[in-house]
Formats: C-alpha cells, sequence, structure tokens
C-alpha cells in the first residue's frame, strides 16, 4: 500500500551517512523526505531536499524550520558533545511542537555495562563506554519528552555490503591484516535493510516509545565474523582474538513489550544472506 506523500514530512539528521542513507532510500518515495549531508561530502550538492549541516557549527533548528517536518529521525554521527548539544535544541522545540515526533538510533551499547544477560526495552541502561554514555545522556533527555512525540531505537552491530564494519572487513582482507574477534562476546545484529523497514512500519502505524531492533538469535562475535568472512568469498584471514573476560558477555537487544510483526523479524543467518546475495 502506497502512503499518501502528504501524510508526513521527515528530516534524517545525517541522511549522508551509511544508516541514515539507507533510511532516506526507504522513505522518500512515500513520503516527503528531507536529509542533511557533511559538507566535506559533495554528492548530495545537487539535490534539493539535501542540507549541508555540520553539527560541531551549524544550528539544527534552522535545518527545522526550513523543512517543516512532522517527524525527525536523528543518524547523527560526530563530536559526542556537540550531538548532544543539537539534541538538546531539538528538546526544546520539540517542547513547544508537540505535533513534531523525534526518531533516535540509540544502540545496545546503553547497556554495556550489565554483561550477564540480554537487555529489554524497560531494563534500566548504565554503561562504561563513552559512545554509551553519551547515547544514554540524550535518551534520558528524549524521554522527558510525552511518550507520543518520541522513539527510541535501540540498534546491535548493523551490517549490510556498504556498511562501515564490512567494507573494514574487506579492507583488512585486501591487506592480509588480523580481524579483531571477541570470542566471548554474545551479540545481536541485523541489516541496514532490515532496520529501514522496521522504521518505515514504526512511521506507518505511528509507533511511539522504545524499540529493540535487532535478531531474535544470539551468536558469538567470533563465530559471526567468520561467517561474514565466508559469505565474502575465498579468504585466508588471520584473527586476533581479544579476551575481555573469562565467561561469555552479552551485548545484545531483543524485544520484550514492543515486538514488531513477524515480517519484521530477522534472524543472523538473514543478516549473513544478504552480505552473499
Amino acid at each position: 500500500m502506497k502512503e499518501s506523500n502528504s501524510k508526513h514530512r521527515i528530516l534524517i539528521l545525517g541522511a549522508s551517512g551509511f544508516l541514515g542513507h539507507a533510511i532516506y532510500k526507504e522513505l522518500c518515495s512515500y513520503f516527503n523526505t528531507f536529509g542533511t549531508y557533511r559538507i566535506s561530502n559533495k554528492d548530495f550538492e545537487k539535490n534539493q531536499h539535501f542540507f549541508p549541516y555540520n553539527v560541531e557549527e551549524d544550528d539544527v533548528i534552522e535545518i527545522i524550520k526550513a523543512t517543516q517536518p512532522t517527524i525527525i529521525i536523528s543518524a547523527l554521527r560526530g563530536d559526542f558533545s556537540a550531538q548532544v548539544t543539537a539534541h538538546r535544541h531539538i528538546f526544546e522545540y520539540l517542547k513547544s511542537h508537540k505535533t513534531i515526533k523525534i526518531i533516535f538510533l540509540s544502540s545496545a551499547n546503553v547497556f554495556d555495562a550489565y554483561s550477564q544477560f540480554p537487555s529489554y526495552e524497560n531494563d534500566k541502561t548504565l554503561s562504561h563506554s563513552v559512545y554509551g554514555h553519551f547515547k544514554i545522556k540524550i535518551e534520558d533527555m528524549l524521554m522527558r519528552l510525552p511518550k507520543k512525540q518520541y522513539v527510541i531505537a535501540r540498534l546491535p552491530m548493523v551490517f549490510g555490503a556498504q556498511s562501515p564494519r564490512v567494507l573494514e572487513i574487506k579492507q583488512l582482507l585486501t591487506d592480509n591484516e588480523p580481524i579483531e574477534i571477541f570470542p566471548n562476546l554474545v551479540v545481536n545484529v541485523t541489516s541496514d535493510r532490515k532496520v529501514t523497514q522496521q522504521i518505515h512500519y514504526i512511521i506507518n502505524r505511528n509507533k511511539s516509545g522504545i524499540y529493540h531492533l535487532g535478531s531474535d538469535d544470539l551468536v558469538h562475535h567470533n563465530d559471526f565474523i567468520k561467517d561474514i568472512v565466508n559469505a565474502l568469498g575465498n579468504y585466508h584471514p588471520t584473527y586476533k582474538q581479544v579476551y575481555t573476560t573469562n565467561d561469555d558477555r552479552f551485548l545484545a537487544v531483543l524485544p520484550k513489550d514492543n515486538k514488531l510483526p513477524k515480517h519484521l523479524s530477522i534472524k543472523s543467518k538473514d543478516v549473513l544472506k544478504e552480505l552473499s546475495l
């Protein structure tokens, strides 16, 4: 079913990045969709729907006022403190513009201080990493908005043919450099294609709250990376095994309260299939 183009105006912050651009490509045929791009990336200069934006220097509210979105999707990367400031400005703006919703792409790292179990939507966040701590800061801020105004989409490791992780593995294989693997780390995973479909569904069904968008199954990091290498071709890599603990450590986000329909679920083997197409 094709939605009416007038239904939403969508602004994707970070639409020139790997995941932001995948979301843009998924949504732009259905909604009036705008995006921001890094000024260093010249590919988007001629696209009237893309605005140059430097999170460290530019005012995000100017772009919001220029595009008048009903939904803001934050897929930003860059300096952490500049991102926190930008989201604080968005938060203040949304407090007085109650018809606008924000979808914030967060991370499994908001739970990286808990290592004994997978994490669910309403578990308390706690992180030992700078990255996880920064994501928690923005999550906590946005959760002070009315629930109907935010979606927090927590993602595990995201893979895809053009994902930074897969490109890095390909480069290491080409250079005959060792690939880091974590034998005791248990994760779940996803693909850019599945995340974009899930975000599309969340928009269509006007969902809000916290969503965990990872595979239904759990895998050991070392096994999954080796499976990726096998999917990429006939290589004979060397691996650097990194042990952070003697026991299995979990970094996985599973849904319990906000489950999506079955056709939007994914297994780790589906992520691998997408890489070998």
